[in-house]
């Protein structure tokens, strides 16, 4: 198995999870140019909620406070209050965001997104040890969420606790195969620091999809993270590749991919 030691270290950010709808984890700017009417007060909870998430996803984050306080004072719920921290993180306000979150678990103790998005707000603060103690507490919740184990796993990689990051990132994939390959959209956004970072972890992928005999995805990640740099020619050695490695399409693939030219070849 390769030596992860010897790897720049990188952060990877995964997205938050919610109930329903999945935002990058990285604060984005508020949409100031949208004009939105105060809560109506004949409006009821759920359609303040609505309208709540409707101006959410319009990145009209403090708009969607107010619908969502408005919400709470006709029908207060953890989700409620889940989503106004969702609105407060993006506003990069975690004092109030995780004032919300934690307000959320006080009401329901079965909920599992609120200790993610905790987990997350930890994580953005570069305390990892946090963030991996509230992953858990999710994933004890709802075991069976491929966020949460990604997450986790990613929290795992900032402490460069290799073995057990590649354990979260396998049963993540185990959960959802296409976790890793969806980007902005769809709940899972990876920012990298560096193009070697981005050919280690498309290499990890590789590594896990490898385990799995999933030949497919691991020609493909393999093949993004030789674009990057990275020396998968490691691949013909690594252990997780020993089940693939008995078919020769495979091994000539591997010595088929080059390492790419720098600018100055």
């Amino acid at each position: 198995m390769v030596r992860f030691t010897s790897f720049l270290r990188c952060q990877i950010l995964l997205a938050f999870v919610f109930p329903v709808l999945a935002q990058q984890v990285s604060p984005t700017e508020p949409n100031s140019s949208v004009r939105v009417p105060p809560p109506s007060e004949n409006a009821t909870a759920p359609e303040l909620e609505k309208q709540g998430d409707d101006l959410r996803a319009q990145k009209a984050y403090l708009d969607s406070v107010d619908y969502y306080r408005a919400a709470i004072k006709k029908g207060d719920s953890a989700p409620l209050h889940n989503k106004t921290g969702i609105c407060f993180l993006q506003l990069q306000r975690g004092g109030e965001a995780r004032k919300e979150f934690k307000r959320a678990i006080q009401m329901d103790k079965a909920y599992a997104e609120p200790h993610n998005n905790l987990g997350a707000l930890d994580y953005n603060g570069g305390h990892y040890g946090q963030a991996v103690s509230e992953y858990r507490k999710a994933l004890q919740l709802n075991d069976g969420n491929a966020s949460f184990h990604s997450n986790l796993g990613t929290a795992y990689f900032a402490e460069k606790d290799w073995a057990h990051a590649i354990k979260e990132y396998s049963r993540a994939r185990a959960l959802d195969p296409t976790i890793f390959d969806r980007q902005s959209s769809g709940g899972v956004s990876i920012r990298l620091v560096s193009s070697t970072d981005l050919g280690h972890f498309h290499y990890m992928m590789a590594q896990i999809a490898g385990s799995q005999n999933d030949l497919d995805r691991c020609r493909s990640y393999l093949s993004k993270a030789n674009e990057e740099g990275y020396p998968i020619r490691d691949a013909l050695r690594d252990d997780q590749f020993a089940g693939l490695r008995k078919d020769p399409n495979f091994v000539a693939f591997v010595r088929s991919l080059k390492p790419p030219q720098t600018a100055d070849q």
